[in-house]
């Protein structure tokens, strides 16, 4: 059969794993497909290239398809997640100066307790924090804002939050723009390296289970390109599930590295990959299970529940009605697509499309097509719960 070439946009980050392994590993050519992917300077001209028709889809940060229902940054044309990628994978990082400043006040860098950290960040802060992100309406941002809010900072007034591409965030901390950061893995990592920066916390501390990156494509293309949507679908949830055996590791971060993908050491892609990290440039390392997931407790699925979420969050921060926010973007995440793209394979689907969000505090079995799902640890730092409107 030949194959159909796919055009799929991607920024250098280890969560672009899945779309990598399913080219290299040959997922991809058993669907009859082929991944042709483009690596992005930012996410603004990747999300860009996908809403005008540059490629047929893309590595996406979660919450760019549900700002683009909603009108927020920038016009084109309306966007679906039709899987989740990735979930968790981001680090908050310091600067040199304010790492010393947190340790001269007796911070321990547990790495683990975000309570914890987020009061001796609040502690040392002098003025407004200037926060780096990759992007305004990003899992990074809605973090950040969460965690800051919940332990009573002034969100937004007390941040100064500034977009950071990825891979240049190290160069922004070292040149003091600006004191902090989010961001996915390996540039995290970067930072310590570069000895410009130390890492404060995983994403994960502050919301255990959080969709960081989706597979996107344009709303009409999903509705047109049935077949091909399906194809890509299963490619990348193979994908996932080879990456999540440890046996595979050492091979994936060989192909990360890879100049046309990520170009870096893969000693540095492995830390995250294995969830160990090396936090500041006195070698101290922490380990953190589940620090990026690709495939375990059904991580690919695009929960309704969690685009509600992600929606009212931006909604609330932005100024607009958050329950119209919330019902507009439950339908951006094509939880029926993916279950359609995934009957006929050994997925176990969970039994409904929403769930209540922060409530698990142990991994869960919960009803599912084949009778064996677990859902992963889902809870917020601050114990909070969310529940979604609908199914």
């Amino acid at each position: 059969m030949k194959e159909t070439l796919l055009s799929v946009g991607f920024m250098p980050l280890t969560d672009a794993a899945p779309l990598i392994v399913a080219q290299e590993m040959g997922f991809a050519e058993e669907e009859g497909i082929a991944l042709d992917l483009r690596r992005a300077p930012s996410w603004s001209s990747l999300r860009d290239m996908l809403s005008f028709g540059q490629v047929d889809a893309a590595h996406m940060l979660s919450p760019v398809p549900i700002a683009t229902a909603l009108g927020f940054g920038g016009a084109g044309a309306p966007l679906s997640a039709v899987s989740v990628l990735s979930v968790n994978g981001n680090v908050i990082g310091v600067s040199r100066a304010l790492e010393e400043k947190l340790r001269a006040a007796g911070h321990d860098f547990d790495f683990a307790d975000a309570e914890k950290a987020g009061r001796a960040l609040i502690g040392v802060a002098q003025g407004k924090l200037r926060i780096g992100v990759p992007f305004p309406f990003s899992m990074h941002a809605e973090l950040v804002f969460y965690w800051l809010a919940a332990l009573g900072y002034a969100v937004p007034d007390g941040v100064a939050v500034r977009t950071v591409p990825p891979p240049l965030m190290a160069e922004a901390i070292a040149e003091g723009e600006i004191d902090a950061f989010c961001v996915g893995e390996p540039w995290g990592t970067k930072t310590v390296e570069n000895n410009v920066g130390a890492l404060l916390l995983p994403g994960n501390a502050i919301w255990n289970f959080a969709p960081e990156k989706v597979l996107a494509v344009r709303a009409d293309w999903a509705q047109t390109e049935t077949s091909l949507t399906d194809r890509l679908i299963r490619a990348v949830w193979r994908a996932g599930r080879w990456l999540a055996d440890p046996a595979s590791r050492m091979l994936a971060t060989e192909m990360l590295a890879r100049k046309h993908y990520l170009d870096l050491a893969p000693d540095l892609l492995e830390r995250s990959l294995s969830g160990r990290l090396v936090i500041s440039a006195r070698g101290e390392d922490r380990e953190v299970p589940g620090f990026v997931d690709f495939h375990a407790g059904a991580a690919g699925f695009p929960w309704r529940s969690q685009a509600e979420w992600i929606g009212r969050q931006l909604a609330t921060r932005i100024g607009k009605d958050p329950d119209a926010a919330a019902r507009l973007a439950r339908g951006v995440y094509r939880s029926d697509v993916y279950r359609r793209a995934l009957e006929e394979t050994a997925a176990d689907l969970p039994g409904a499309s929403s769930k209540v969000e922060g409530s698990l505090s142990a991994p869960t079995p919960v009803s599912s097509s084949g009778g064996g799902l677990i859902l992963q640890k889902d809870s917020f730092f601050d114990g909070r719960i969310f529940e979604p409107q609908g199914d």
